[in-house]
């Protein structure tokens, strides 16, 4: 073989391997450049997929806040509400306390109806000796009246006439003091206290024990009242 011949078979050689050097990079080139376009896909999608979550995220905070945001309002609406209804009822009572006021002042009917408190609480007590308590501007009236209460009580009950005393030591608070509106001294509008004489049954019936025991029992038709009673349907 002479110089030509091995000179040709090297460029042979020679361009059958920067051929295959070529479809090698070519390869490589391609593969890496498929491996690019899916790592970039799979970037983007990621990006994406957070996007998504930030937004539902955030979403999901901006409703719970207005949620948050409607309770908090209707629960101040509902205080107020209610405060409005405590201040119309706490109205309603302190006007009834005034009118208590006036009983008082009708001596006759006053006189009457101490009489009747006497007898009523002598009867829930049905002890054979009480303890009665007044308030100090009332005791000549209670004095006067109380053999008749005592009488007809016996006459009620069926009883034996009980035996009464007069605490002459404590007495019941005067009535509040219309200068002093906003005093919150002790205070009775009128009636009596009885008790056995151990003290261990007590029966308070004054005016404004009645007050309290007779709003106690309307305030649930008071509230009715105020908020208006449901509409029936109509058939």
């Amino acid at each position: 073989m002479n110089d030509a011949d091995v000179s040709k078979q090297i460029q042979q050689m020679v361009r059958f391997i920067r051929q295959e050097a070529e479809e090698k990079a070519n390869e490589i080139s391609i593969s890496a450049e498929e491996e690019f376009n899916i790592e970039r896909l799979q970037l983007l999608e990621s990006a994406k997929r957070k996007l998504r979550q930030d937004y539902d995220r955030k979403l999901k905070q901006v409703d719970i806040r207005k949620r948050i945001d409607y309770s908090t309002q209707l629960n101040a609406s509902r205080i107020k509400y209610l405060q409005a209804q405590d201040d119309v009822v706490t109205a309603l009572k302190d006007s009834a306390a005034k009118d208590l006021l006036r009983v008082s002042n009708d001596k006759n009917n006053y006189k009457k109806l101490l009489k009747s408190l006497i007898i009523e609480s002598l009867l829930r007590l049905k002890e054979p000796s009480v303890l009665l308590r007044c308030r100090e501007m009332d005791k000549k009236v209670v004095e006067s009246v109380i053999e008749d209460a005592k009488r007809q009580y016996a006459e009620k009950a069926k009883v034996g006439s009980p035996k009464i005393t007069i605490d002459e030591k404590v007495f019941l608070p005067p009535p509040p003091n219309p200068k002093l509106p906003d005093s919150h001294d002790p205070h009775c509008s009128g009636g009596v206290v009885l008790a056995s004489q151990d003290g261990k049954i007590v029966c308070e019936n004054t005016l404004d024990a009645r007050l309290d025991v007779a709003f106690r029992q309307k305030l649930p038709q008071i509230r009715t009242r105020l908020v208006g009673a449901p509409e029936t349907s109509r058939a």
